[in-house]
């Protein structure tokens, strides 16, 4: 299985634990879950390491490593770890553009969400007719005005909440867009887009997991691509 695993631009990730070339590293605990010490973490695929990123490691300057994994795995949706991984050599970091990540965020929330007005907005915003700012704003009040958006992590993950807090977020990324597009603030604003549109991947998962609901963000993901 082909794996990739992101670092900082000093080839390292948390406890300043250093990779680079044939560097390998086994996790040091036996906790099961995925974000521990009991595991080492990729992914399997290189697009959705740096769509994700901004939700993950938040690296500002990433490097993408190919890498070669052993032992026993666990995987999620959008990330996996391993026992033991190599980084074998660095290799280039895709390139995404902000339309590509609104659009990653907006299909992965099409998955789970099907209010009528939202939807409408997301295929008019994926063919390009409509990107306003002002039809952004409408898409999300449509995302919150039927379901409390709720804080606690129960109900949040188990209720429509969920997906109405990615809907929420993806139509927030193409607020953000729209609103800088002219603007000097271009990087914060990439920031903020880049994130907001992790977030609405981020809930789409949360939502489909809790309701046996198989998504292919690999798929999405290469969708993406062709979006301008």
């Amino acid at each position: 299985m082909k794996a990739y695993k992101l670092t900082d631009q000093n080839g390292q990730t948390k406890n300043n634990t250093q990779w680079g070339p044939n560097i390998i590293h086994s996790s040091t605990g036996n906790d099961k879950s995925l974000c521990s010490n009991g595991w080492i973490h990729f992914y399997k695929d290189p697009l959705i390491s740096i769509l994700m990123n901004p939700v993950h490691a938040d690296f500002e300057s990433p490097k993408l490593w190919e890498c070669e994994t052993s032992g026993e795995h666990l995987h999620e949706a959008l990330k996996s770890g391993c026992k033991t991984l190599t980084t074998i050599k660095e290799i280039p970091v895709p390139e995404i553009s902000n339309v590509q990540r609104i659009a990653f965020g907006i299909l992965c929330v099409k998955e789970i969400y099907k209010n009528k007005e939202w939807n409408d907005w997301a295929d008019k915003w994926l063919s390009g007719e409509d990107r306003s700012k002002e039809s952004a704003y409408t898409a999300r009040t449509d995302a919150t005005s039927s379901t409390y958006y709720a804080t606690s992590s129960t109900y949040y993950a188990t209720s429509a909440a969920a997906s109405a807090a990615a809907a929420y977020y993806a139509a927030d990324a193409s607020v953000y867009a729209a609103s800088f597009a002219s603007s000097a603030a271009v990087y914060a604003a990439a920031a903020y887009v880049a994130a907001y549109a992790t977030y609405a991947a981020y809930h789409a998962d949360c939502y489909a997991d809790c309701h046996n609901k198989n998504i292919d963000f690999i798929e999405l993901a290469n969708k993406v691509m062709t979006y301008k």
